[in-house]
């Protein structure tokens, strides 16, 4: 017989209450699609963007001290490729895993459950006494920061409506572009302050802090009120979107009666049905540009660091400094894409997006490779490329992918598609690094990641859905 806490793909999810196609329960999202953006929103971006700043700094802390770590326990750099893919892989299952959860049990629980696995992970990673220990903790820790963004992504969606539902949820995931600028520079304070051979340990320890915010989120973090209609708790989404439109009126707001929404699309949640009829070319159309965008995107993040020390000749704190540089520049993109996501669209996003990637790939194969040019001016000129172009892909598609799928299935599909960039980034340093122990050296790693770019680019032109100002229950239909 069939275990309660079990699921295999065909079952649905049991002994859960759903909502039946009522007028009320139809009733909160078209409540919640004309209340402006407010204080509520505010909040609950704050609080999940914490938690997603720590993601970030988290994500990135081995590219940061991977140099470092080389040295420290004698390693290659195939084998620092490896220890830097267990990180992935544990991301990949805790996507999976927790993304599950957060259908069955609500956004909240699975939000909070992901901050406590990589934080108290991030504490243990800092005692490592091996490079494998240390892979094996990452993996572990990986966990919880494979699933806290789509999570995360998915519980604000659900509180936005159509018309700044880009603009905030792009905002809201900058914070994960400010982890990624603050590793390198608690790096640099790190080695500088106690030296390589603690300041690396100093940095894994600072990502313990995620612990704090997960006690903060268990006393004031709201449900999700689709969610909780969805679920046909009825009373507790009242309560949320009441409050939302307290605070509207509060500030003079006059709300509109509520538009008839489209019916939300029913039933239970099942697993497979992310490759299910209505849902395949979509799934697979979101599956290629997950694992194509990251598969450059993890690959020149995580190497560019050490590409700057190997082929550039800089020191390690100033390979460091021109990856704060780049991550400066990669952040005010985010907010330029922030602006522009509502404006023009995701799917023209994209597609710029890797235009723009593709040329920086091209520009470090051509000057690394064909050229010969081995200096850090080439390869910052690539990076800042890749940065640009890469802002558009990385802090659109969790947005992007939440829009469109039902609120039934919208934390797992979100998290099972982003688990695909888990792969990339298992795939991609282990690449990037075989790639730069052979005599085609840097050349190759940027000729890959020129035909990734352009793949992705021929992806989304043919099959991309725009997304711009519908409601979730129109798009995910």
């Amino acid at each position: 017989m069939q275990q309660r806490g079990q699921l295999r793909q065909t079952d649905s999810v049991p002994d859960v209450p759903t909502a039946s196609a009522s007028p009320e329960t139809d009733d909160i999202p078209a409540r919640i699609e004309r209340i402006p953006v407010g204080p509520f929103h505010y909040r609950l971006a704050g609080t999940l963007g914490v938690g997603t700043f720590f993601d970030g700094f988290d994500s990135t802390s081995i590219a940061v001290i991977l140099t470092v770590v080389i040295a420290y326990f004698d390693i290659s750099t195939a084998e620092a490729g490896v220890l830097v893919a267990a990180g992935y892989l544990g991301q990949f299952l805790g996507a999976l895993v927790i993304g599950a959860l957060a259908d069955r049990f609500g956004r909240r629980p699975a939000f909070i459950l992901s901050l406590v696995t990589f934080g108290v992970f991030s504490a243990v990673c800092a005692i490592a006494w091996s490079a494998t220990s240390l892979g094996l903790l990452r993996a572990v820790q990986g966990l919880g920061l494979g699933a806290e963004v789509p999570v995360a992504a998915t519980l604000i969606n659900e509180y936005l409506g159509a018309r700044n539902r880009g603009r905030v949820a792009v905002a809201y995931q900058s914070t994960f572009n400010w982890g990624l600028l603050a590793a390198p520079i608690v790096g640099i304070i790190a080695l500088r302050s106690f030296g390589e051979d603690a300041g690396w340990r100093v940095l894994l320890a600072v990502g313990a802090l995620p612990v704090i915010v997960a006690v903060y989120a268990w006393l004031r973090l709201p449900e999700s009120a689709r969610w909780l209609a969805e679920r046909g708790r009825r009373a507790e989404a009242e309560t949320y979107v009441a409050r939302m439109e307290q605070q509207a009126r509060e500030r003079g707001v006059e709300l509109a009666p509520p538009r008839a929404a489209p019916p939300a699309a029913r039933g239970s949640l099942r697993l497979g049905e992310l490759l299910a009829p209505a849902y395949r070319r979509r799934t697979l159309m979101l599956a290629a540009i997950w694992f194509l965008t990251f598969f450059v995107g993890y690959g020149y993040a995580v190497w560019m660091p050490t590409l700057y020390v190997r082929v550039g000749g800089l020191r390690t704190t100033q390979a460091l400094a021109l990856t704060v540089l780049v991550g400066v520049l990669q952040l005010a993109m985010v907010y330029v894409t922030a602006f522009l996501a509502d404006r023009v669209g995701r799917k023209p996003l994209l597609t710029w997006g890797f235009v723009i990637m593709t040329a920086g790939a091209l520009v470090g194969f051509v000057g690394v490779g064909l050229m010969g040019v081995h200096g850090w001016p080439m390869l910052l000129a690539a990076a800042a490329l890749f940065a640009v172009g890469a802002t558009a892909p990385t802090s659109t598609l969790y947005l992007y992918t939440a829009e469109l799928y039902p609120t039934r299935m919208r934390a797992w599909a979100t998290s099972a598609c982003s688990s695909i960039n888990r792969l990339a980034s298992i795939l991609s340093p282990v690449l990037v690094g075989a790639l730069l122990g052979t005599s085609l050296g840097a050349g190759s790693v940027f000729l890959s990641f020129v035909i990734a770019s352009a793949v992705a680019l021929v992806v989304v032109v043919t099959a991309g859905i725009e997304t711009r100002r519908r409601a979730l229950e129109e798009i995910s239909r």
